[in-house]
């Protein structure tokens, strides 16, 4: 998959966020349909933004490129505003974004959208690459959901791809690649997704984070592990952090964990951004 570069037909969006008098403040803000960008909290202890999108999904051939930028010693929480609908692809055209985070020394980055939900015959792509610099953080969480299983749209789309890479002072420490296609099976079959709707991924790394991953590592580590559970959770540690991979068979259940596991965002952001939304 080639993925597209910024064009006059694609969505862009820029965020720049740079230390002012001590605080987070945003400094540069733009996008182009179908992407918009909200920001709630454009100065404080952290930014607070959303990717929010015209139409409420993607339609075949839309392409959205994201650049973040984190000046050092500043902070941002980024989401969504509700999932990424990815709607039927009648055309047969990819859909998908790329982003780019840069982060600066003793920065935090927040990235935890709602999930993925790709509709039945859609084709969704996606290329995530953060580049942090030293004592830098990362919080990311990359999640999808199986379609409108409550429709009968159980994995039935056409393709999924996912790709996600975290350089640490210029050495890639994670590259995360997942592709899910049905020319290679059926993907609700028993030995693909099975009896799964909904897949996880979360990086916790860098900067302050370093404790608090050890502390989810030890938690995770103490989980039961129980054949044919609703639940499935594992963790593993990653240089100075933790990758968690979770698959349910209920989207809420996912959700639960995954802001369990979140706990202590109101003690590195000085807010919880969460509490407006759940």
């Amino acid at each position: 998959m080639t993925f597209g570069k910024a064009n006059a037909k694609n969505g862009f969006g820029e965020l720049r966020v740079k230390n002012v008098a001590g605080q987070s403040a945003v400094t540069t803000a733009r996008c182009h349909s179908p992407l918009k960008i909200l920001i709630p909290r454009p100065r404080g202890p952290s930014v607070l933004a959303y990717f929010s999108n015209y139409g409420g999904g993607l339609v075949a051939g839309d392409e959205i490129n994201v650049t973040i930028e984190l000046d050092a010693s500043t902070r941002c929480y980024f989401a969504t505003q509700a999932s990424t609908k990815v709607y039927r692809n009648t055309n047969r055209l990819p859909c998908g974004h790329t982003l780019t985070a840069k982060l600066g020394r003793e920065s935090l980055l927040v990235l935890a959208p709602d999930p993925v939900q790709a509709f039945a015959g859609s084709h969704y792509y996606q290329h995530q690459e953060f580049y942090l610099e030293r004592g830098a953080g990362l919080v990311l969480v990359d999640w999808l959901s199986s379609g409108r299983a409550e429709r009968g749209e159980r994995w039935a789309f056409e393709r999924y791809e996912s790709r996600n890479e975290i350089f640490v002072e210029g050495r890639r420490l994670v590259m995360d690649s997942l592709l899910l296609d049905p020319a290679d099976g059926a993907i609700e079959g028993k030995y693909r997704m099975g009896r799964f709707n909904c897949l996880a991924m979360m990086v916790i790394i860098g900067g302050e984070l370093r404790k608090i991953a050890a502390e989810l590592l030890a938690r995770f580590s103490k989980l039961p592990v129980r054949r044919g559970a609703a639940l499935i959770c594992s963790a593993s540690p990653m240089g100075d952090g933790l990758l968690i991979r979770i698959a349910g068979e209920h989207f809420e259940e996912v959700r639960k964990e995954i802001n369990q596991s979140l706990d202590f965002l109101p003690q590195v952001l000085h807010d919880d951004p969460r509490a407006r939304k759940w």
